[in-house]
C-alpha cells in the first residue's frame, strides 16, 4: 500500500514577514500538540512496518458547511489515511477507530500517535487518520498562500467547520467500504482531543464514544483560572527540585539587571551564546519560559524533562552565578550547541494556524499572577482582542466556544445529556487544569494518572512505559470494549 511521506510544507515569504513584526506583541498561548516540544521531540519519518500497512486517499471536501452561497459549494482535496490490517470487515461490523488530526500535517501523527495501531488488532478494527482543513496537504484555495491570504480566506478555518469535515468524512468511507453498521469511536490528543469530545456531542450518530486525551475544553471563557496552567508548570518544578525552582523565580529580574547594565544585552547574548544579537531582554526571557513550559507539558517517561533541567541547574558550580545555573540548565535540556535563542528557523504553517485559531475561535485565557515562578503576566482580554484586530482585521470571539460545545456547569449539563466520552490527563500536563478530571456520569468518565504529562496515553507504547501509564490505557480499553459490546446488542435487537 501506499504510505504519505513526511513533509513540513513552509509559508510564504511576505506572510512571514508580517507575521514576525506582530507575533511579538501577541499574548502567546502554548500549543496544543499531542505530539511534544519543539527541542524535545524530532520527528523521524513514518516507520516501514507501519507505513507499508497505511493507505492515502482525498476527499473532494465541502468549503463551507453551513452557508448555502455559491462561494460555500467551492470544494478542497482533504487527505485521509486508512489501515485495514487487523479490520474484521464490514460484514462482521468490526469498529473504526477515527484519529482526528490537529494543529500540524498528519504526518507526524502517523509516527507517533500509537493507541489506535496498538489495540487495532485486538478490537479487529479499522484505523482511519484524517488531517485537519488548512494543514499539511488539505489546503483550500489551491494554494497556501491564498488560503492564509486575509480573514476572508481564513474565515473558513474554525473548529465547527474541521469536526464537520470529519463527519464527511467518516460518513464517506463507511458507505464505500458498505461498513454503515461499524461503530466508530472518535480519537483525539490535545486540541483534537476537543475535538473529538465535542464531536461525540455534535454527532453522536456518527461516532458511538471519544476518547479525548489532555483535552482542556474548560480553559474557555473563564471556566478555568487564568493562572492555571503556569502554576502547574511551576508546581511541576517545585517538586523535582525547590532550589532550581527558586533559581528560576529570581532568574527574571538578574536577567533584567544584567541587561541594564552597560553593554548589557551584549553580555548577555554571550552568557546564553545567542544565535543573534538580542535587542531586549524579553526575548530571552520568552525564550526560556517556552523550554520550562515545553519541559512541562511534555514531561514524558523515562527521561523527564523536568528533571533534565533541574539537574543542570542544581549542578552548575556552587560558585556559579544565577545566570550561570540557568545556562547550564538550558545546556542539560537542549545538549551542546553552537547558540541558543533567536535561532535561524523557517516559521511553519503550524505557527501561523495557530495564531489565527486562538485569534478566532480558540481563545484560551491564559496568564500569570503573582504565584508562580515566573513575572505576573495576566490575561486581558480586551488588549487580547485588540491585538488580533490589528493582525487580521476582524476580532476573536471569546464566548463562541462556550455557546456552541458548551462548558459552563459542565457536570449538571452532560450529565443526562451526554454519553461515551473518555477524559483523559496527566496531573503533571499544565493544560490538565482545563480538563475534565471528575467523572460526570457512568458512561462520560475522567481517567488521569498524577505523574502523567500531555496526550501520554495515545503515544506508542514502549517497554520501558511505568505500570501507572500500562494501566491508564488498559482502563481506556475496557471502557471502549464495553462500549462496543454494548452497541452490538442494541444493534441485534433493533434487527430483531
Amino acid at each position: 500500500m501506499n504510505s504519505p511521506m513526511f513533509s513540513f510544507q513552509w509559508l510564504p515569504f511576505v506572510f512571514l514577514i508580517f507575521l514576525s513584526s506582530v507575533s511579538a506583541t501577541l499574548i502567546n498561548i502554548p500549543r496544543l500538540s499531542p505530539i511534544g516540544g519543539k527541542f524535545l521531540h524530532d520527528l523521524e519519518t513514518v516507520s516501514a512496518s507501519i507505513s507499508d500497512d497505511l493507505q492515502t486517499f482525498y476527499y473532494d471536501q465541502t468549503l463551507d458547511h453551513f452557508n448555502y452561497r455559491p462561494e460555500s459549494y467551492t470544494t478542497f482535496q482533504q487527505r485521509y489515511v486508512i489501515n485495514a490490517k487487523y479490520w474484521g470487515g464490514a460484514t462482521s461490523n468490526a469498529p473504526i477507530l477515527a484519529y482526528f488530526g490537529a494543529e500540524a500535517p498528519l504526518d507526524g501523527d502517523l509516527s507517533a500517535i500509537g493507541f489506535l495501531a496498538d489495540n487495532a488488532q485486538q478490537f479487529q478494527a479499522l484505523i482511519l487518520y484524517i488531517e485537519h482543513r488548512y494543514y499539511g496537504k488539505s489546503i483550500p484555495f489551491r494554494s497556501r498562500e491564498e488560503a492564509l491570504r486575509n480573514a476572508s480566506t481564513l474565515g473558513y478555518f474554525n473548529s465547527a467547520q474541521a469536526i464537520a469535515d470529519y463527519a464527511e468524512i467518516i460518513t464517506h468511507v463507511k458507505e464505500t467500504l458498505h461498513a454503515n453498521d461499524s461503530p466508530v469511536i472518535v480519537i483525539g490528543g490535545s486540541y483534537g482531543g476537543m475535538l473529538a469530545s465535542w464531536f461525540r456531542l455534535k454527532y453522536p450518530h456518527v461516532a458511538l464514544g471519544a476518547l479525548a486525551s489532555s483535552a482542556p475544553i474548560l480553559y474557555f471563557d473563564d471556566i478555568t483560572p487564568q493562572n492555571g496552567y503556569f502554576s502547574v508548570v511551576s508546581k511541576d518544578f517545585k517538586e523535582a527540585s525547590e532550589t532550581c525552582y527558586q533559581t528560576i523565580q529570581k532568574s527574571w529580574s538578574e536577567i533584567d539587571k544584567a541587561a541594564s547594565q552597560l553593554s548589557g544585552l551584549s553580555n548577555l547574548g554571550k552568557e546564553f551564546k545567542t544565535c543573534r544579537p538580542l535587542s531586549q531582554s524579553s526575548e530571552l526571557k520568552n525564550y526560556l519560559e517556552s523550554v520550562y513550559y515545553t519541559a512541562a507539558q511534555y514531561n514524558h517517561p523515562p527521561d523527564y524533562p523536568v528533571t533534565i533541567v533541574c539537574g543542570g541547574i542544581d549542578g552548575a558550580p556552587s560558585d556559579a552565578s544565577i545566570l550561570e545555573k540557568i545556562f547550564a540548565g538550558l545546556v542539560a535540556y537542549r545538549g551542546i550547541r553552537s547558540c541558543y535563542v533567536n535561532e535561524p528557523r523557517n516559521i511553519s504553517e503550524t505557527t501561523v494556524g495557530w495564531r489565527w485559531q486562538t485569534c478566532s475561535d480558540l481563545v484560551i485565557p491564559i496568564g500569570r499572577g503573582n504565584d508562580t515562578m515566573f513575572e505576573p503576566d495576566p490575561f486581558i482580554l480586551s488588549s487580547y482582542i485588540e491585538q488580533c484586530k490589528s493582525i487580521y482585521g476582524v476580532p476573536p470571539r471569546p464566548h463562541w466556544v462556550t455557546s456552541y460545545y458548551g462548558g459552563h456547569d459542565i457536570k449538571l449539563i452532560l450529565h443526562r445529556f451526554g454519553s461515551n466520552i473518555i477524559f483523559s490527563n496527566g496531573l503533571r500536563d499544565p493544560y490538565s487544569t482545563g480538563g475534565v478530571l471528575d467523572n460526570i456520569s457512568d458512561t462520560i468518565v475522567a481517567v488521569s494518572t498524577v505523574n502523567g504529562s500531555h496526550c501520554l496515553d495515545i503515544l506508542f507504547a514502549k517497554e520501558s512505559d511505568p505500570e501507572w501509564l500500562v494501566m491508564q490505557r488498559k482502563v481506556e480499553v475496557r471502557i471502549i470494549e464495553q462500549w462496543i459490546t454494548q452497541y452490538y446488542a442494541d444493534l441485534l435487537a433493533y434487527k430483531k
